[in-house]
């Protein structure tokens, strides 16, 4: 399939489909409902049926708004509004009732999805004044509600487009598919324009990165990354152009397990994941005993030799072979067995995890990309895998380093700017270059990130201090849950910390013993030297975390700024 020379999102799906001899395949099942699987010729006519009811009463360019958990129904309406020469917006469903008003008044959709009550209940009350809003459409039937909606059951019952060709879009590469809202982790959220050639571009990159690790059978991802995130969403159309099968997880909660029910090749997420699966395995690695402990940890350091490209003796490659048997099949079968990477996205992997996970048989490939990116910027590929960088640039994007550090970054993946906001659009977007925030350097031909600007430390000497190291080394402490660092302009850092369930009888002693072990491997101006403790966890639904995880920090420094500065006294 030569990407280059198609022209929408929904004409790389009906190229595939096309392609697919046997259209009774499945493509999207449903973890959480088994009953829920739909086949290619299931999905291509469930797409045109929806479309078919939207080009009623849209025009090219109408936003329509999509707020709904991940499952089959999310892929079918997004490909249909975009069949139907409209603009997806999707929404978390982890958004308050004010985050959704922002959203609706800002971009003034004309149709709005929901998936059930729980979803509805959010909007209810902010929609009753908003006259642009012409429909709304539900995937399953809405209780007692007096405002008229269009059920999909009612729709699918009512079918008679059964095996109809799907009709063209119009839309051509430089039209915009999508307005992604960013997660505001420095205020109120902006809506980042995506067009369809940058994320088919940002689909030619992808290929490049897994086409080593594709096999002739249909390739298996795990989903569970809100496919309302930019990363996740232009996943789904690398899916359709490799036509794998997608299975949607039941919930973070539940995602070990989905592994085990479908066996993934391929599972996309967020370093937050991924600190969380070092701690655990690493907890265990530590409670292993006798022959078992040796085995381990022997893996463990020829892993990391192997990732670090250190040569092996003939022995040690041996011994190394048989551990891959004994231990490595072991752990690789916990998450399915079937695993062949790992990508991470959407922040930045903390390199000892990085390492972990590659060493004991979890590849784990980092990226690096942003919203306004389409979202990739560049990847690490398998057979070079440099944990301490984010990969070669994809094909397509130019990337350059700017004299003061900044990342700045050209091509057709892209945004083509903010809805509505044309003063912040003129403040990254200079002569056709995105300036991302972040600083980082080139190692043959290898982007590695350094710090991004906005969350840059600065001491009373002028040095600058990157919170997120600090914070990535604190929460590799086994008692450790969260931490957010706190210091700019200040003789000394601090620290907040939130500790692990599992620890919350831990003394301060203990906690300055590991803290100062900590330091001692910190350069001066990087060590920690008081702390406070608070219970509460951060989370998306207490506001301080974004819904990919993200520390929302400001508004956190704001709720203990006291807290932080009683520390200097």
């Amino acid at each position: 399939m030569n990407l280059k020379q198609i022209n929408n999102l929904t004409e790389l799906f009906s190229d595939q489909f096309n392609k697919q001899i046997n259209k009774d395949k499945i493509l999207l099942s449903t973890l959480g409902d088994k009953r829920k699987n739909y086949s290619w010729q299931e999905t291509h006519d469930f797409i045109n049926l929806i479309s078919n009811e939207l080009r009623k009463v849209i025009s090219k360019g109408d936003r329509c708004l999509l707020v709904s958990e991940n499952r089959p129904e999310w892929f079918i309406t997004d490909l249909s509004i975009m069949l139907s020469d409209g603009i997806t917006v999707p929404a978390y469903t982890t958004y308050a009732e004010k985050d959704y008003d922002y959203i609706l008044n800002d971009c003034t959709p004309s149709i709005i999805f929901v998936s059930n009550n729980e979803q509805f209940n959010k909007l209810k009350n902010i929609i009753h004044d908003k006259k642009f809003i012409k429909k709304i459409f539900s995937f399953e039937k809405l209780d007692n509600i007096e405002i008229e909606y269009i059920n999909f059951e009612d729709l699918i019952q009512n079918n008679n487009t059964k095996n109809s060709s799907l009709h063209k879009s119009v839309a051509l590469r430089k039209d915009p598919s999508c307005i992604i809202y960013t997660s505001g982790t420095q205020g109120n959220p902006k809506g980042v324009i995506l067009s369809h050639g940058g994320i088919l571009n940002n689909c030619e990159g992808a290929i490049d990165i897994l086409k080593p690790l594709l096999s002739n059978e249909q390739p298996r991802f795990l989903t569970w990354l809100p496919l309302s995130h930019s990363y996740e969403h232009t996943v789904q159309f690398v899916q359709i152009t490799v036509a794998a099968r997608i299975f949607y997880a039941e919930s973070i909660d539940k995602l070990v397990k989905n592994m085990g029910d479908c066996s993934p090749e391929i599972m996309t997420a967020v370093p937050r994941f991924y600190q969380n699966l070092y701690q655990k395995i690493n907890a265990s690695f530590n409670k292993s005993t006798g022959l078992k402990k040796k085995l381990i940890f022997k893996m463990l350091e020829l892993g990391l030799k192997k990732i670090k490209k250190v040569n092996l003796t003939f022995f040690e490659k041996i011994l190394d072979s048989i551990l891959e048997k004994l231990v490595r099949k072991k752990i690789k079968s916990q998450f399915g067995g079937s695993l062949k990477t790992f990508v991470s996205g959407g922040g930045a992997l903390d390199k000892e995890v990085g390492y972990f996970l590659n060493a004991i048989g979890l590849p784990t490939l980092q990226g690096y990309g942003l919203t306004e990116t389409s979202p990739v910027v560049s990847c690490n590929p398998i057979d070079d895998i440099r944990i301490d960088t984010v990969g070669p640039p994809f094909k397509g994007n130019a990337v350059k380093i700017a004299e003061d550090g900044e990342i700045l970054v050209k091509g057709e993946n892209v945004m083509l700017g903010y809805w509505n906001n044309k003063e912040e659009t003129d403040k990254v977007l200079k002569d056709g270059w995105l300036h991302t925030g972040d600083i980082g350097v080139f190692e043959n031909n290898y982007l590695k990130i350094t710090d991004r600007k906005k969350d840059i430390l600065i001491t009373p000497g002028g040095d600058n201090i990157s919170p997120l190291k600090i914070e990535n080394e604190l929460v590799n402490l086994e008692f450790i849950d969260q931490a957010v660092v706190y210091g700019d302009n200040k003789p000394y850092l601090v620290a907040l910390l939130v500790l692990n369930d599992e620890f919350i009888n831990i003394t301060n002693e203990e906690i300055n013993n590991a803290i100062n072990n900590l330091n001692n491997k910190l350069s001066k101006i990087e060590n920690i030297k008081k702390f406070f403790l608070i219970k509460e966890k951060f989370s998306i639904e207490n506001g301080m975390l974004t819904p990919t995880l993200k520390l929302k920090r400001y508004k956190i420094i704001n709720k203990y700024k006291n807290n932080f500065e009683n520390l200097y006294n």
